[in-house]
C-alpha cells in the first residue's frame, strides 16, 4: 500500500482531533483532518475547565491563552436551598468555552486540511501505510491514522467491536444563559464566582464562561449550570429520552427534542432544591441533559491506528479535565512518532497512555460515586457512596490541576517500569 510522505489522517475535527493535528504538524507531518458532520461545529459545546498542562501545550503550538480566551474567576461559593451563604473562599480559575477553544485551534489549520462531511465507514492497513475509506467510496492514504472521534468512535468500534460506554446512573443537567438576560440583583451575587449548591445525592454548579459567540467582554459572557441527577436506566432515563411522539431515542435523545413536560419538572425541580438565585438563571434558560459515561479502553494501539481522547478513555466530567486529557495525550503521541518507525512509537506511547486514561477514568469514578450509588438502598452505600462534605468538594476543586498532576507522573512511572 504506497502512502504519501509522513501523512497522517486524523479522523474526527472536535477539540481532540484539532490538537492532534497542531500537534503533529509541529513535528514536520502532513496532517489531513476528517470531520463527519457537514457543518462547522463552532456551535457545540458550553463550559471547558482550564489547566496549567492545558495552556502550555497550547503555548508550544503558537496559541496564548490570554484574557481574551476565558473569564478568570477568583472566589468560590456554595449555597444552601435558602440561597444562604455557606461557605466563600478565595479560588484561582480560568474558565472558557468549547467554541472559544474551537476558534483558535480550527482558524489557524489550512482550510485544506480540514474536510468536512467525511463520514468513516472502514480502517485498511498493512506494514507500510494506513489507509481510511469513507462513506462515499473515497480512499485517503497515509503513515499513521489516529481515531478522534469521541466517545461513540467509529474506529475503536473497528478494533473493538464489543467495547461500548458504560452508564454511570446519573445525567448532567446543562443550562447556559446570556449574562444580559441574568436579573442584574442575582449577576451582583453570583456571576464573577464558582458556585455551588449540594442537594442530597445531587451536585449543582454554576460558572461564567465567554457569551455564545465566544464574547469575554463584561456583559456580553454567559452563565453556564451543571447539575448532577441520578437517572434509574430501566425507568426515568427511558422516559426522559422519550419525545412527544412517543418515540425512544436511547441514550442520545437530541436537545430540541426532550418533551416540555420534562423540562417543566427539572425547573420547578430547581426551584425546590437549589438556591433561588441559581434556579432563576436555570428556569430562564432553555436546559438540556447528557448520560454520563465511563469508557476504559483494553488497547488503544493498532498497528498504525492510534485512540486518542473519549475514543481512547471517557472519564466522568468531575475530574475537569477532558480537553487536558486529549492535550496530554496528542502531545504523547507527536512526540513518540517522530522517528520512522510508527507502529513502535504507537507502541511506547500506548505504554503511558493506557495507566494514565485508566488513571483520569478511576478518579472521576471516585467523585461520581455518590451520584451512581443514589440507585442503591442507602443501606447498601459504602462510605465513599456517601454525600460528600463541603470540606471534600471544596478541597476536590481547589487541587484539580495537582491531582490531573498526580495521575499523569504515575502512569509515567508505570511505564517505565514496564520497560524496565
Amino acid at each position: 500500500m504506497g502512502t504519501s510522505a509522513r501523512r497522517a489522517l486524523v479522523i474526527g475535527g472536535s477539540l481532540g482531533g484539532l490538537l492532534a493535528a497542531h500537534l503533529l504538524r509541529s513535528e514536520g507531518w502532513d496532517v489531513r483532518v476528517f470531520e463527519r458532520n457537514p457543518e462547522d461545529l463552532t456551535g457545540r459545546g458550553a463550559g471547558l475547565s482550564t489547566h496549567p498542562q492545558l495552556l502550555d501545550i497550547l503555548q508550544r503550538i503558537g496559541i496564548d491563552f490570554d484574557a481574551t480566551m476565558g473569564v478568570k474567576l477568583d472566589r468560590i461559593i456554595f449555597f444552601d436551598a435558602s440561597g444562604r451563604v455557606l461557605v466563600e473562599e478565595n479560588t484561582a480559575r480560568l474558565m472558557s468555552s468549547w467554541g472559544r477553544l474551537y476558534r483558535a485551534l480550527r482558524d489557524p489549520l489550512p482550510a485544506a486540511s480540514y474536510r468536512l462531511g467525511m463520514s468513516l465507514l472502514r480502517v485498511e492497513q498493512d506494514a507500510r501505510g494506513v489507509a481510511a475509506v469513507f462513506a462515499d467510496g473515497e480512499q485517503i492514504e497515509g503513515e499513521l491514522l489516529v481515531g478522534a472521534d469521541g466517545g461513540r468512535s467509529t474506529v475503536r468500534e473497528q478494533f473493538l467491536p464489543d467495547l461500548a460506554p458504560q452508564y454511570a446512573g446519573y445525567v448532567a443537567w446543562r443550562a447556559m444563559l446570556d449574562e444580559s438576560a441574568v436579573p442584574p440583583a442575582i449577576r451582583a451575587q453570583v456571576f464573577e464566582r464558582y458556585t455551588f449548591c449540594l442537594p442530597e445525592g445531587e451536585l449543582f454548579l454554576a460558572y461564567p464562561v465567554p457569551g455564545r459567540n465566544n464574547e469575554t467582554e463584561v456583559g456580553r459572557r454567559a452563565y453556564n449550570i451543571v447539575w448532577y441527577r441520578a437517572a434509574d436506566p430501566d425507568k426515568a432515563l427511558i422516559d426522559l429520552c422519550t419525545d412527544a411522539s412517543g418515540k425512544y431515542h436511547g441514550l442520545a435523545i437530541p436537545p430540541p427534542l426532550i418533551r416540555s413536560d420534562v423540562i417543566a419538572v427539572i425547573k420547578a425541580t430547581a426551584r425546590a432544591l437549589v438556591a433561588p438565585q441559581l434556579a432563576e438563571i436555570f428556569a430562564r434558560a432553555q436546559p438540556f441533559f447528557q448520560p454520563i459515561f465511563d469508557l476504559e479502553s483494553p488497547r488503544t494501539v493498532f498497528g498504525r491506528v492510534a485512540l486518542v481522547g473519549d475514543a481512547a478513555f471517557v472519564a466522568r466530567p468531575h475530574v475537569g479535565a477532558g480537553v487536558t486529557k486529549a492535550a496530554l495525550e496528542v502531545a504523547s503521541l507527536a512526540e513518540a512518532v517522530r522517528g520512522e518507525d510508527v507502529p513502535g512509537g504507537l507502541l511506547r506511547f500506548a505504554r503511558e497512555q493506557q495507566p494514565f486514561g485508566r488513571g483520569l477514568v478511576a478518579a472521576g469514578r471516585r467523585e461520581g460515586a455518590y451520584l451512581s450509588a443514589q440507585l442503591k438502598p442507602p443501606a447498601e452505600r459504602t462510605r465513599a457512596e456517601r454525600n460528600p462534605t463541603l470540606a471534600e468538594v471544596l478541597h476536590a476543586h481547589n487541587t484539580r490541576s495537582e491531582s490531573l498532576r498526580a495521575v499523569l507522573v504515575a502512569a509515567r512511572q508505570e511505564a517505565q517500569l514496564t520497560v524496565a
